[in-house]
């Protein structure tokens, strides 16, 4: 399954980025690229999704009504 997720990429002044989401507060990253920042998403999402599902917690309901399948 795939999701939607507003991403906030801010360069960072020695280099890379810093990912955030405004939908996901708990999803934070960071890469040397952006290429690397966007791969590093895919690990942080799985994490946060994990910690959703440990805590009984469902995905904020713009992330469902996005779903891509």
């Amino acid at each position: 399954m795939e999701y939607k997720i507003p991403l906030i990429l801010t360069p960072q002044p020695e280099g890379g980025y810093t990912v955030t989401s405004p939908l996901l507060p708990e999803l934070v990253t960071e890469g040397d690229s952006l290429d690397e920042s966007l791969e590093n998403v895919k690990d942080a999402f799985k994490a946060v999704l994990k910690l959703y599902q440990e805590f009984g917690r469902s995905l904020p309901e713009n992330i469902l009504n996005n779903v891509v399948v």
